[in-house]
């Protein structure tokens, strides 16, 4: 599964949320992959994050997520950054960022 994410920064944290990117705790980034993630990149155009997912499930990598001590605390780091946290919601109509095209 391939989910494409759009976030949002608060203005003149752009410097702030690039360093927290280069400090991602190992034990976070152990448990994302244990969740199934595959490969997650995000991008950055001014305060415009871009994120691209790939994963077995992402509303499963999430719930499996949601309750560790490290996410719980990368997320309150996060929090103070992000003025849009995310666009996904499994329950309603947004699913991410629609694809509009793919090259094959």
């Amino acid at each position: 599964m391939r989910v494409a994410l759009h976030t949002r920064l608060k203005p003149g944290t752009e410097a702030a949320y690039e360093q927290a990117h280069r400090e991602v705790p190992e034990e976070l980034t152990r448990a994302i992959r244990a969740a199934g993630a595959h490969a997650w990149t995000i991008w950055r155009s001014g305060l415009d994050l871009f994120h691209v997912i790939d994963c077995d499930d992402y509303p499963s990598l999430i719930a499996a997520l949601e309750d560790l001590p490290v996410n719980i605390a990368w997320q309150a780091r996060m929090s103070g950054y992000l003025d849009v946290v995310h666009d996904y919601t499994a329950e309603g109509a947004t699913k991410g960022l629609p694809e509009v095209w793919n090259l094959p």
